[in-house]
């Protein structure tokens, strides 16, 4: 039963993954997610259901359009194959297949439509952080998942500390979107699990803000998409969020 129930969810990554690939294009093109029919972006010829299967299509069109024969971006199979491992991942973690993993894929999936959108295009999409804001306030009252105090308290520390850090750089260091987006975590994640985000964030940020110093010849100024550190913690907390935790304290007692 695990291996069906692990190739079932996969399969749906996948699936889900290719979905979130038109949200990501589409958002960025301002075009309904509904209407036109899949289309390569390079020729606009229509795709067929056999040009639109999950990773096997670009492989066996070895990444190229099927008609125009341009390049497919290696996002759209890199997309579906995150969105089927994190999805097997959640299901490890809760072992069931229940309303509550649903909940968890429903968020991880939000959430790789904003590391994406923000690490390509240095934006996160306020219409996305709308629909995890209000799903997330619902889960919280109806269901208690995170308890609405500590969604509340949660959201508060992480919307409220980035808010200090934007109007103390003037906007240098961090944009409204981050504000946003520490919001929405807090109020998903919870408190103090939301801490577990906010320091991978900053570490992972680090680490890589000095690798882009020391190879790239970045400055302190140059812009980094810090919305995708906030995603990577946010998921690490979702999955191992309780045991870092227990590590910490352990550690510190």
């Amino acid at each position: 039963m695990f291996i069906l129930n692990s190739a079932i969810l996969f399969i749906l990554g996948l699936s889900v993954g290719s979905f979130l690939n038109v949200v990501i294009y589409r958002s960025k093109i301002k075009k309904s997610l509904i209407h036109p029919a899949s289309f390569c972006p390079s020729c606009k010829h229509s795709l067929a259901w056999y040009d639109l299967i999950p990773v096997a299509s670009f492989i066996t069109l070895g990444g190229k359009c099927r008609y125009c024969h341009k390049r497919v971006s290696w996002q759209y199979p890199l997309v579906e194959l995150s969105c089927g491992i994190l999805f097997i991942l959640f299901y490890l973690k809760i072992d069931s297949i229940n309303f509550p993993l649903l909940l968890d894929l429903f968020f991880a999936s939000i959430f790789i439509v904003i590391f994406v959108y923000d690490l390509k295009y240095y934006l996160i999409l306020d219409q996305v952080i709308l629909l995890g804001a209000i799903a997330a306030v619902l889960v919280s009252i109806l269901l208690g998942k995170p308890s609405f105090p500590e969604a509340l308290l949660g959201s508060l520390a992480a919307g409220g500390f980035f808010a200090i850090i934007v109007l103390t750089s003037s906007g240098k260091w961090m944009g409204g979107g981050d504000i946003k987006l520490g919001f929405l975590l807090g109020f998903v994640l919870g408190w103090p699990q939301v801490l577990v985000a906010l320091f991978i964030a900053f570490t992972l940020g680090s680490i890589i803000g000095l690798f882009l110093i020391i190879l790239r010849g970045k400055t302190l100024q140059s812009a980094v998409p810090f919305g995708t550190f906030l995603i990577v913690g946010a998921l690490i907390s979702m999955l191992e969020g309780e045991k870092i935790l227990k590590w910490y304290l352990n550690l510190i007692t």
